[in-house]
């Protein structure tokens, strides 16, 4: 029995074990390459807290290039499955061709601009002159390893869509490990800061393209990455484009929040604020990469038995793949609210950015259990095709709510009002995710 034919046929609750797992160890050890470098560059001889601060301005224009990178891959891989659910191979390679070739082409336009506008750039997403050396030095050479980064993680993401999981999170594991080696040696041995963090992951990304695209040229792959198929077809680009749309919106709109919130962060704050605030969503994150995780792996299951007819399995799929999240995200919340000052000394032993970050972690954690129903929501929307519907509850949480809460509370309750606001906007996400899929799941027929 193929890779294919076990989708449709393997119990939900082990088939969502088996595809899962290997993603979250991909999206752990995505979020591990972050949660080193600020780590290292936390550490670094009496510029530490200043340098992460710097750090915390390159998030949103980090989030954004992760906008291009993640949507073209989810939209590629998620209609790769669809596609090998419709028994279609040949459709899938012509996919994969468009999707790399995108990625690549997004790629060099990203590498070009963002360093041609960057000083720019990074005053306007809330750099000061105090931190705009080190946010300069990081994403300068992040951007110039943009056009084999994109594809890279595109290819990374085909492999998992294709039917081997496993092989995708080795990939992504060995990359870690290796970034976790050369931090040291660019940041300490080589006496470069901040900039050696970056060169080290931007090593780290060109070692899974090498490997991810050999895969398809050289390995046992299902799929081949073949020449002919490396030209952008509207067709497939449509597709694409149109599945991939909810995630580009979804990192846009983190993006665009990171940048929002260092705005009101300096204005309540002042520069260290944007370091606490760093330190917050680097833990945070640590427990939302495995319901990200989950989603990549409910993506997969999900597309193929979608594309197969077997609406029963797509459900079924999809809450238990809620009810994980709900349990792994309150286990978070435990860890955080009883022992934040262990999660923030990863980042910094210095004494004010601590009691920063540890006041904000408190606070802007608590709701963290109601994330993961407003992530599946969505991406469940984007996967059956319900695009419009999808946008919306992406936007939802961080951008429609977000937005005029982060606005309002912080002119009442200072800064505590900007830790406080993602809570807010959580529990209203939550609720409103779960009745449009109470109103989709209802239904006999789910689309």
């Amino acid at each position: 029995m193929n890779n294919q034919e076990v989708l449709k046929t393997e119990k939900v609750g082990i088939l969502l074990l088996k595809y899962s797992i290997p993603s979250i160890l991909s999206m752990m050890i995505t979020s591990l390459y972050n949660t080193v470098d600020r780590a290292f560059i936390g550490s670094i001889k009496d510029i530490g807290a200043l340098a992460i601060s710097g750090l915390g301005v390159t998030m949103p224009l980090f989030t954004i290039l992760g906008a291009f990178c993640v949507s073209i891959a989810v939209g590629g891989s998620t209609n790769i499955s669809i596609k090998l659910g419709e028994d279609n191979k040949v459709e899938a390679e012509k996919i994969l061709g468009n999707m790399v070739l995108l990625e690549f082409v997004v790629g060099i336009l990203i590498a070009f601009l963002g360093n041609l506008f960057l000083d720019d750039i990074l005053y306007i997403f809330g750099a000061s002159n105090s931190t705009i050396i080190y946010a300069r030095d990081y994403m300068s050479v992040i951007f110039a390893g943009a056009f084999f980064n994109l594809p890279g993680f595109a290819l990374n993401s085909a492999i998992r869509g294709e039917g081997n999981p496993k092989l995708s999170a080795k990939i992504m594991i060995s990359s870690c490990i290796l970034n976790l080696i050369l931090d040291p040696i660019f940041i300490f041995k080589f006496n470069m800061g901040i900039k050696g963090a970056a060169i080290a992951t931007v090593i780290c990304q060109f070692f899974v393209f090498i490997l991810s695209i050999s895969y398809f040229i050289r390995g046992k792959s299902n799929l081949k990455l073949k020449l002919e198929n490396i030209r952008i077809q509207n067709r497939f680009l449509k597709i694409i484009v149109l599945v991939g749309m909810t995630q580009f919106f979804m990192e846009l709109a983190s993006g665009f929040i990171h940048l929002f919130t260092n705005k009101i962060l300096k204005i309540y704050g002042g520069d260290l604020s944007i370091g606490a605030m760093t330190i917050i969503t680097s833990i945070v994150l640590m427990f939302l990469m495995p319901i990200y995780g989950i989603s990549q792996g409910m993506q997969t299951i999900i597309a193929y038995n979608y594309g197969a007819g077997e609406r029963n399995r797509v459900k079924k799929t999809l809450l238990l793949a809620i009810l994980s999240s709900i349990i792994i995200l309150t286990l978070g919340l435990i860890l955080i609210q009883f022992f934040p000052e262990s999660f923030i000394k990863i980042f910094t032993d210095d004494k004010n950015l601590t009691n920063l970050a540890n006041q904000g972690l408190k606070i802007n954690s608590i709701t963290l259990p109601t994330i993961g129903v407003s992530i599946l929501g969505a991406v469940y929307f984007q996967i059956i095709g319900e695009s419009k519907i999808s946008i919306f509850l992406s936007l939802l949480r961080q951008v429609i709510l977000l937005i005029p809460i982060l606005t309002l509370l912080p002119k009442i309750y200072g800064l505590n009002g900007v830790w406080i606001s993602q809570p807010v906007a959580d529990i209203i996400s939550m609720i409103i995710v779960i009745l449009f899929l109470f109103n989709k799941l209802k239904k006999k027929i789910l689309a």
